[in-house]
């Protein structure tokens, strides 16, 4: 059965700035970052995520994990960090609309955190806030065929992939499969599910946007499940991803030093390209600047000059 959900005025106009937002960051080929901005984003993506779950590291903490340094701090934080990195790494071997995959990443994202790690739970459970029992969950009985129903739903309904995205993490939630992890799964498989149709989700750490207003989040989540269905939660997912590419957009405005510019267009994989190319991705730059830039990664050899004056082009060097 299909889980239920209005369209709403708000759902709509939400859908279509974000449509918008992901046809300029194709056009300024911000969908594929450089490598730094890419590991810079996958360190707010954790760090966002886990915090969301009460893990106390920081982000350097967690960069120095991902480069491999010892890291003091609590046993059971590093051990979510480091299942978290080696799930975060391997996106690409994930297939969202497969519930084997699902059980998979969800084994390596809670292995040795759980004992039943990658399994449904065999118990009931109720998520409490206070003295108040805030929502419970089915029956654990009714877990496998309550998920079988929902990947059903992500493989066969014709919807807009934003929208079922929402409504995956939404009834993932409500429906609490495991006994922990549930919260990190949610939001790690709207993210695969939205990159199949856009790739720039897989670099957008909207986890990091709720983060910084928990409170949000679980009131929309709260306020779905009082109103028996998902459009609260929908609209609220919707306005921060919009957010988050909102933040990517305005990357341009960001101050780069020469460096970070140069690596960043590099990341680009143009080809060819004419200074013009390069002010149009660095659009607060002046005329002389780019011609700096341009003349540094000549002596860097990072690409050729080729012809004079107003013909002058550059070819990256393989």
């Amino acid at each position: 059965m299909k889980p239920p959900y209005e369209i709403t005025p708000q759902i709509l106009k939400l859908i279509t700035s974000i449509s918008e937002k992901i046809g300029a960051v194709n056009a300024s080929f911000l969908n594929r970052p450089s490598p730094k901005l890419r590991k810079q984003n996958r360190i707010k993506t954790i760090h966002s995520s886990l915090k969301i779950e009460g893990n106390t590291l920081t982000e350097a903490q967690i960069t120095a994990l991902l480069e491999h340094k010892r890291v003091i701090g609590p046993k059971k934080d590093v051990e979510e960090v480091l299942n978290a990195i080696a799930v975060y790494e391997h996106l690409e071997g994930c297939n969202p609309k497969n519930e084997s995959s699902f059980l998979k990443a969800h084994l390596k994202m809670m292995n040795g955190l759980i004992h039943d790690a990658g399994k449904y739970r065999k118990q009931g459970v109720g998520i409490v806030k206070g003295s108040k029992v805030e929502h419970m969950a089915p029956p654990f009985e009714n877990v496998p065929y309550l998920m079988k129903d929902l990947f059903d739903y992500l493989k066969h309904e014709d919807e807009i992939i934003l929208i079922k995205s929402c409504v995956f993490h939404y009834e993932m939630e409500f429906i609490h499969p495991f006994l922990d992890g549930n919260g990190r799964m949610g939001r790690l498989w709207q993210t695969l599910i939205l990159m199949e149709q856009y790739p720039v989700f897989e670099f957008l750490p909207f986890e990091t946007l709720i983060s910084n207003d928990q409170q949000k989040y679980y009131k929309a989540l709260s306020d779905s499940d009082k109103s028996g269905q998902s459009t609260t939660f929908i609209e609220y997912m919707l306005e921060v991803i919009d957010m988050a590419i909102s933040d990517l957009l305005n990357f341009n405005n960001r101050t780069l030093d020469q460096e970070g510019r140069l690596e960043y267009f590099l990341a680009l994989s143009k080809t060819n390209f004419t200074r013009k190319d390069y002010m149009a991705i660095f659009k607060d730059i002046s005329t002389a600047t780019a011609s700096r830039d341009l003349k540094r990664g000549l002596e860097l050899q990072l690409f050729e000059k080729i012809g004079e004056k107003n013909k002058t082009m550059y070819r990256l060097l393989a």
